[in-house]
């Protein structure tokens, strides 16, 4: 097991990632804590009732030693690193030093720019799985859940994984999103993850192109306008679905970002959680989110900073999902997901919920 200890901690302060040292710094001047220690940890209680039966080898101290021993684990610790001074480079010689053990299930904590660099280290050389920790993860090489991805890693060690699959390794250049607001999405390889049906996350899925979807867009911009109440603050979250109705409302729109809006005008762009909790102090809101293509995702993927205390704040009744019918039937009838990295949150949202998919036009969704 390897642990990125900065995995993800540039969420909810709205930096779209945690890559570069830069980035960090400035994360931690915004008030980011710790993502990856609780999500591992989460993870590793689905192993301790089989604990007994596997050696676990990890790295030194926040690299996964620490919350190994959290849970009574007695780890084969290899390497050295600097606590509180880990790079990249610690992830690859770690990935390197396990193959070279073979073990059988590289279990690592991260997002993105993890995965890349286990793949950069590994190649497709032995099975691997991500626990999810970052912002982004566009990749495909992870649970959809740290919970899941413990019972995933425990199906694969008992010897019950039904298969192998290759599953895609993506990142986007996130100095190019935070400043200039596009996204480039590169494929950089292929890693091989233990396949078991509802418990791993596919690749997220760009928006479709042309007419006939901007034309739905554009329909579903309309029906939420319409419905639109004055004084409501509205947090409207990432996505090309959400951004056509700030364009037709006149309103510059943050592509990956999320923006509070009142009476059709802009009160805060690129908003972070903080800032969204400071909005909400005695104010009615609404959240319009769109799930995440190809995965499902309503909230805990590229929208941290709408966090469980902002989610809490408005209400899981005051949601607002909109979603082209292209991008729902692209779930092939799985559910749309939560992962907010709070178990009370994540089970209000439980359910079904409408999703406006037209002008006048609903779908009703499991969300799991």
């Amino acid at each position: 097991m390897i642990v990125n200890p900065i995995a993800g901690m540039g969420g909810k302060v709205a930096l779209k990632g945690s890559d570069g040292k830069e980035t960090l710094l400035k994360a931690i001047e915004l008030g980011a804590t710790p993502v990856s220690p609780l999500r591992t940890v989460e993870a590793l209680k689905r192993l301790v009732p089989i604990k007994e039966g596997f050696e676990l080898v990890t790295y030194p101290y926040d690299m996964g030693e620490e919350e190994a021993r959290e849970l009574g684990f007695n780890p084969f610790v290899t390497g050295s690193i600097r606590r509180g001074e880990t790079s990249s480079r610690d992830t690859r010689t770690a990935a390197v030093k396990m193959a070279e053990m073979k073990v059988d299930l590289l279990l690592f904590a991260g997002g993105d720019g993890t995965a890349r660099d286990i793949y950069d280290a590994l190649g497709n050389a032995l099975p691997v799985l991500g626990i999810p920790c970052g912002v982004k993860m566009h990749s495909a090489a992870f649970a959809i859940n740290p919970a899941m991805a413990g019972e995933l890693a425990g199906v694969y060690l008992r010897g019950s994984a039904p298969s192998i699959h290759e599953a895609e390794v993506m990142d986007i250049d996130e100095e190019m999103l935070r400043e200039e607001d596009r996204v480039s999405a590169r494929l950089y390889g292929y890693v091989s993850i233990p396949c078991a049906p509802g418990l791993t996350q596919g690749p997220k899925q760009a928006s479709c192109a042309g007419g006939r979807e901007e034309a739905v867009r554009q329909a579903i911009a309309e029906r939420v306008i319409e419905q639109m109440e004055a004084d409501w603050l509205y947090f409207v979250g990432p996505g090309t679905t959400p951004r056509a109705i700030m364009e037709k409302l006149g309103l510059k729109k943050t592509l990956l970002g999320v923006d509070a809006v009142r009476n059709r005008r802009v009160l805060r762009n690129d908003a972070n959680a903080a800032e969204l909790l400071s909005l909400l102090d005695g104010n009615k809101a609404k959240i319009i989110v769109t799930p995440i293509g190809g995965q499902g995702y309503l909230f805990g993927r590229g929208n941290q900073q709408l966090s469980p205390e902002v989610i809490k704040g408005v209400g899981p009744e005051n949601i607002l999902v909109i979603a082209t019918p292209a991008k729902i039937f692209s779930l092939r009838l799985r559910p749309l997901l939560v992962d907010t990295g709070d178990e009370e949150v994540n089970q209000s949202l439980r359910g079904y919920i409408r999703v406006v998919t037209g002008f006048g036009e609903e779908m009703v969704c499991k969300v799991s």
